[in-house]
């Protein structure tokens, strides 16, 4: 198992490679962010920032999570949870047909003054298309379990 103390400061993981299908970025926006150019080819064709349909920014976001905890799997290392997401930017469009990868570098660590055997990591992830285009990044605060004393 894999434990706050063996994260450092530094630490880049790179991982994924997720296939975007129209299929899915319909379901997502139509469930969640119905917005014409989400939804709709002929509105997604007339937008000026997409000109066609674009998955939404918050579907791209459950991607990565998705990216994320099936890459944490196999290292056996889980999250007690997160304090939040910050910087959360839509850097470019993701369309059906791309495939997404991620890195995510850790900015910081701490131990939990309020919660014994929790430590605290920040840490940026950037989500890129298969052209190597950055497409969502974000800095997350997350509680990870110490190694039992």
């Amino acid at each position: 198992m894999m434990w706050f103390e063996d994260i450092e400061v530094g630490r880049i993981d790179r991982f994924g490679a997720y296939p975007v299908t129209r299929e899915e970025v319909l379901a997502f926006a139509r469930a969640y962010d119905p917005q014409p150019f989400h939804i709709d080819d002929e509105a997604a064709a007339k937008s000026p920032l997409f000109g066609r349909l674009a998955a939404s920014g918050w579907h791209t976001a459950a991607i990565g999570m998705r990216m994320t905890v099936d890459y944490w799997e196999p290292l056996d290392f889980h999250t007690l949870g997160a304090a939040g997401i910050d910087e959360m930017r839509f850097l470019a469009p993701v369309f059906p047909g791309d495939t997404l990868r991620a890195e995510a570098e850790v900015l910081d660590t701490r131990t939990s003054a309020s919660r014994p055997g929790v430590g605290i990591v920040r840490s940026r992830t950037t989500i890129f298309n298969q052209a190597d285009k950055p497409v969502l990044s974000h800095v997350a605060t997350v509680f990870i379990p110490m190694r039992p004393a």
